[in-house]
C-alpha cells in the first residue's frame, strides 16, 4: 500500500459560509436610538435614564458588535468597520450613563462632548465611504452624524434635547427600513425593499 506524508496530501479548504448580518445590526440600531430619542422628545421620564442602558448595551452595542465581527469573516470592510466602531461608541454611550447615574464620581460632560466630536470625524469618513454602498445606509449615517452634531451642541451649549431626538427618530425610522430590506430580500433572493443604488462608483 503506497504511502503518503502530510506534504503530498492537499486539502481543500472549504470557505466559511455566513448569513448576512446587517439586518441584525440594524435593528439593534434602530431600537438602542429609538429608546434614546423618547427622553430627548420627553415622551419618557428623564428620571429613569438608567432604564436605557439594557437597550443601548444589549442592542445598540451587542448586538452592532456580533453583526461586526461576522462581517470581517465575511470579508465586508464596511460593514465590520461600520458595525464595531459604533457597537464601541454604544458601548460608551451605555458606560457614561451608568457612570452620571450610579457613581458619585464628580463628572464633566464636556470630555463626554469632546470624546462625541473625535468620534463624528471617523462617522464622516464611513458616511463618505457609503456613497459606495447604497442609499439606505448614506441617509442612516448622515442621520447619525446629525444626532452627534446635535448631541454635542446640547452638551455644550445646553440646547434643547429635541433636535438630538428628532434626528435619532430619523436614525431609528431609516435602520428599521434598512434591517427590513436587508432580511427580505435575502430571505426572498430577489428585491423586495429597494435599498438605493450608490450615489458614487469611483
Amino acid at each position: 500500500m503506497e504511502q503518503h506524508s502530510s506534504e503530498d496530501i492537499s486539502v481543500k479548504e472549504l470557505p466559511v459560509m455566513a448569513a448576512e448580518p446587517a439586518s441584525l445590526g440594524l435593528i439593534g440600531l434602530a431600537i438602542a436610538a429609538l429608546v434614546l430619542a423618547s427622553t430627548d422628545l420627553g415622551f419618557a421620564s428623564a428620571s429613569a435614564t438608567s432604564l436605557m442602558i439594557p437597550w443601548t448595551l444589549f442592542l445598540g452595542a451587542t448586538a452592532q458588535l456580533i453583526a461586526g465581527i461576522m462581517d470581517f469573516k465575511r470579508n465586508n470592510i464596511f460593514g465590520a468597520t461600520a458595525f464595531t466602531t459604533y457597537s464601541l461608541l454604544w458601548y460608551s454611550v451605555s458606560l457614561t450613563l451608568f457612570i452620571t447615574i450610579f457613581t458619585p464620581v464628580s463628572f464633566d460632560l464636556t470630555h463626554y462632548a469632546y470624546g462625541l466630536i473625535g468620534f463624528l470625524f471617523f462617522s464622516l469618513i464611513l458616511t463618505f465611504a457609503s456613497l459606495m454602498t447604497n442609499k439606505t445606509l448614506v441617509a442612516i449615517l448622515l442621520s447619525i452624524d446629525i444626532a452627534i452634531i446635535t448631541l454635542v451642541f446640547h452638551i455644550l451649549t445646553g440646547t434643547s434635547p429635541i433636535p438630538v431626538g428628532i434626528s435619532l427618530v430619523a436614525v431609528s425610522a431609516f435602520s428599521f427600513y434598512g434591517a427590513a430590506a436587508v432580511l427580505l430580500n435575502n430571505m426572498a433572493e430577489r428585491e423586495i425593499l429597494p435599498l438605493g443604488k450608490a450615489l458614487w462608483i469611483p
